[in-house]
C-alpha cells in the first residue's frame, strides 16, 4: 500500500452493511478505529486509553471521503499513518483498499487527553519518538520546524 508503512486486513461482516446494500458510513469509522489500535499496539505498547504519561486519545474531528462501494465478504486492506504532529494532538490519514484499488480515504485529529484531570495534555515524549522512529524523519522535521520537541 503506497505510502502507508502500516496496515491490516479486515473482511466485511454482515453487522457491516447498511440498507442499501453496502458498507454503512459508520463502518468505515470503525474500520479507521481497529486500524488505528492496531497502529498504537505495533508501536509500542500504546493504546487508546494509554499513549503514555497517564494520558489516552480523545478524537474531535474525523473526514471520510467514499471512493467506491464496499459489499459483504470484501477482502479489503485498511493503511494507517501519522500524517502531522503537533504539541498535544496528532493527525492520522487511512485509506481502505480493496484488490489494490482504494474505496475509501480519510483523516482523523487526535488529541492528548488526560482523562482524570479531563483535560488536553502534551503528548508524552516516548510516544513521540515512537511515532518518529516508525514514521520516519518526516515527522521529526515537522517538529524542529515548529520548533517543538526542545527541552
Amino acid at each position: 500500500m503506497d505510502g502507508f508503512y502500516f496496515s491490516i486486513p479486515y473482511q466485511v461482516r454482515i453487522s457491516d452493511i447498511n440498507y442499501g446494500g453496502h458498507v454503512s458510513n459508520a463502518a468505515v469509522l470503525s474500520y479507521f478505529q481497529d486500524a488505528r489500535i492496531a497502529y498504537l499496539g505495533h508501536i509500542g505498547p500504546w493504546s487508546e486509553l494509554d499513549i503514555g504519561g497517564g494520558c489516552g486519545i480523545i478524537l474531535p474531528e474525523a473526514q471520510v471521503r467514499y471512493l467506491a462501494e464496499m459489499f459483504l465478504g470484501d477482502k479489503l486492506r485498511i493503511g494507517v499513518r501519522v500524517e502531522a504532529m503537533g504539541r498535544s494532538s496528532f493527525k492520522m490519514a487511512y485509506r481502505i483498499e480493496r484488490d489494490g484499488t482504494a474505496t475509501a480515504e480519510g483523516t482523523t485529529a487526535l488529541v492528548c487527553f488526560d482523562y482524570e484531570r479531563r483535560r488536553p495534555r502534551r503528548l508524552d515524549e516516548a510516544f513521540v519518538k515512537a511515532l518518529q522512529q516508525f514514521e520516519g524523519e518526516t515527522l521529526s522535521e515537522q517538529r524542529a520546524q515548529k520548533g517543538e520537541g526542545k527541552s
